[in-house]
């Protein structure tokens, strides 16, 4: 079964599948942006990798920079799943190999977006938790609040695709319609409701930020936030709406027939850019770009705090200590 059709969407629109088949000039988009996916997918696996190295193993972990990790994961296995299948389609092509790929691993496709899904959403709240009350948040947020939001949101991630999974045919050979149907308007729903989270978010920050009484400064953190959050709009989104809306909307493939290969082009973008954005506004300074090792651009772009000519210090640099001058004051 090809894997880029929901299965739930094969078993109802045998038709549709044949007309999508016939059309000539989606073929062509389809290998096209297959091969985009799959080079995307390659260097995001690459930005992604360093970035779980730098956060895992080299830096001081704060409250945001957790999240960051496990963004970083979730987009990790999501693009493990489409750089995998890339391979899969050019073997097949070429006539080199062939080999199946079971279909449960979708399941933890779903798993792995939905996760991301929630992370990007609790970076967000999290900013506008230190921005809109910064003596609670400093000196009474419990300190693993970020460790254990995470381990929260990966489970529920799981429960829901692993619901999804089974009731729509991808961990076992049972398809329910009626369940199926529910859960992909309840993901989808899931998704657009979360979405909302950080648009909330940021516009409260942007509120605070101009027209508060005191000013506040736009660091860095904000500003990788900022771009983070309007990639995931702009590219991840529709892979969330577009894929589990298929099932509640059938006429979806006549209307848009390679709508399924596009939204995850723009996901494996999505996925890809996060690192990108980490290292480019590290990098920024005073409208130049300084050549720093990929530990310090990270560092910077996890910086809370506004940075001087002579040096910066940001939140991972020694957030103890800025702490202590929030409970102080």
């Amino acid at each position: 079964m090809d894997l880029t059709t929901p299965s739930w969407s094969t078993a109802n629109t045998t038709m549709n599948d044949s007309d999508y088949i016939e059309n000539v000039f989606c073929i062509n988009m389809v290998n096209i942006l297959n091969i985009l996916i799959g080079t995307i997918a390659v260097v995001g696996l690459a930005g992604n990798a360093i970035v779980l190295w730098l956060l895992g193993f080299q830096m001081h972990r704060n409250a945001f920079s957790v999240y960051v990790l496990n963004l970083a994961g979730a987009d990790f296995l999501f693009l493990c799943f489409q750089a995998v299948y890339f391979l899969r389609n050019i073997f097949a092509q070429f006539h080199i190999s062939y080999f199946h790929i079971p279909i449960f691993p979708f399941t933890v496709l779903i798993f792995a977006y939905l996760a991301g899904v929630c992370m990007i959403a609790a970076i967000s709240v999290e900013r506008s938790l230190s921005v809109l009350w910064p003596i609670w948040y400093h000196c009474q947020r419990p300190r693993h609040t970020s460790s254990v939001m995470c381990a929260l949101l990966w489970a529920f991630s799981l429960l829901l695709s692993l619901l999804l999974g089974k009731s729509c045919g991808f961990l076992v050979n049972y398809y329910d319609s009626s369940s199926c149907r529910t859960y992909s308007f309840i993901a989808a729903a899931f998704v657009v409701v979360v979405s909302m989270i950080p648009c909330g978010s940021s516009l409260a920050l942007l509120v605070r930020i101009f027209f508060g009484s005191q000013r506040i400064p736009v660091t860095r953190l904000y500003v990788t936030i900022a771009f983070t959050v309007l990639a995931f709009l702009f590219f991840g989104l529709p892979f969330g709406i577009g894929w589990f809306f298929l099932d509640c909307v059938v006429e979806l493939h006549r209307i848009f027939p390679c709508i399924c290969e596009m939204t995850t082009f723009l996901s494996c973008v999505n996925s890809s850019a996060n690192p990108i954005i980490y290292f480019l506004v590290g990098s920024i300074r005073h409208h130049r770009l300084q050549r720093k090792t990929l530990k310090i651009l990270l560092q910077k772009a996890m910086q809370d705090t506004p940075g001087e000519e002579g040096g910066e210090t940001g939140s991972s640099g020694n957030p103890g200590d800025q702490e202590t001058v929030w409970c102080r004051s």
